[in-house]
């Protein structure tokens, strides 16, 4: 039902409010609670609404074998992928830490829930609103369990079908009211002629009643203004203090100076695309009055001639005379005094009109 709704205290999503920006610091951070402060403060003065981590239980994430895999990249934080995820996984103590400041700095907070525990966690802590990364769009027992909570929940559609997305939509609202779906490709970074912008006009005629975003791993921040356009409501995006720290996803990620721009222009688009009602405006008045055309006499016309088309021309004329949209209301009209060649032929001097 809700096509619009609080996703955090005093915020509302949809309808004609503003496009709600997430700031993904994910793993961003390198593993440093600091860096992670300065980047919740970097999206705060930015213009984000929100800055948003990645939540794991590692043991609930990944099976064993899965965390002992080797992973000698030049991303790696450890020998094996276990340790890597564990050098840039925060404690439920930082947790807490980063969300008091992010309170002090001004900013919502919240992560993606990587699994079931984490859930739980991010439910303890009272986050506003789940974010479903696209690993567990599919995780049907995931979604329930996390739609039961109660909290607002926005899902990435990333490596899913739309048949999926049907199957997410009646899960989710099974159980939970406020849902946005967002368009999402999962890869990084994502090429234009992968990002499928058009899925965001699809997704709101499949899912009418409810906002529609956008999570984008591209470079730059055109496509993501154009998801604006499009209607997007949500706009994540990753952010990042430096693109050539290690982690694969910086090369995707936003400098402040890109986020700050993005949210800028996102807010002249909304500015931009008014409210669809097409009349003369305010700011038209003046150029209307010096350039607008009206009705002149192509010739002189007598006082008591039955007007015809033959008789009558659209032009710029001093004063404005009758609109130029209604020139065939004035064939078969009578005239009430002359009016002369190249003159306006006002109202005042047509009986009828």
């Amino acid at each position: 039902m809700p096509l619009k709704f609080e996703l955090c205290p005093g915020r509302m999503i949809g309808g004609d409010h503003p496009c709600f920006f997430i700031a993904e610091i994910g793993q961003n951070h390198q593993g440093d609670i600091e860096i992670a402060k300065k980047m919740i403060k970097m999206a705060k003065d930015c213009g984000a609404d929100c800055a948003k981590f990645q939540k794991s239980e590692l043991q609930y994430k990944f099976n064993k074998r899965a965390l002992e895999r080797p992973y000698k990249t030049k991303n790696s934080w450890g020998d094996t992928y276990g340790e890597h995820k564990r050098h840039l996984e925060f404690s439920h103590e930082q947790y807490r830490e980063l969300q008091k400041y992010a309170k002090e700095v001004g900013i919502f907070f919240t992560a993606s829930a990587m699994d079931e525990m984490a859930v739980e966690f991010l439910h303890e802590i009272n986050v506003p609103f789940i974010k479903v990364g696209s690993g567990d769009t599919n995780n049907f027992p995931y979604l329930e369990m996390a739609a039961k909570k109660g909290r607002p929940m926005v899902v990435s559609s990333g490596m899913q079908s739309i048949e999926t997305m049907r199957r997410v939509y009646k899960t989710v609202k099974e159980h939970n009211e406020n849902l946005v779906i967002l368009q999402c490709t999962s890869t990084y970074p994502l090429e234009p002629k992968d990002v499928n912008l058009r899925v965001i006009t699809e997704f709101q005629k499949e899912f009418p009643d409810i906002p529609i975003g956008y999570s984008g791993h591209e470079s730059g921040i055109s496509i993501s203004v154009a998801a604006a356009a499009l209607g997007a409501k949500v706009i994540e995006r990753h952010v990042t203090l430096d693109k050539t720290w290690r982690g694969s996803d910086h090369a995707a990620s936003l400098e402040p100076s890109e986020l700050a721009e993005m949210i800028r222009s996102v807010r002249l688009v909304e500015l931009a695309l008014g409210r669809g009602l097409k009349k003369r405006l305010c700011c038209e008045e003046s150029f209307h009055r010096k350039l607008g055309k009206s009705v002149v006499a192509k010739v002189k016309i007598p006082k008591g001639t039955v007007l015809s088309l033959d008789m009558l021309a659209v032009k710029v004329a001093e004063p404005m005379g009758v609109a130029a949209e209604d020139i065939f209301k004035l064939v078969g009209k009578t005239v009430n005094e002359d009016v002369d060649e190249d003159e306006s032929v006002i109202p005042e001097v047509v009986d009828g009109l």
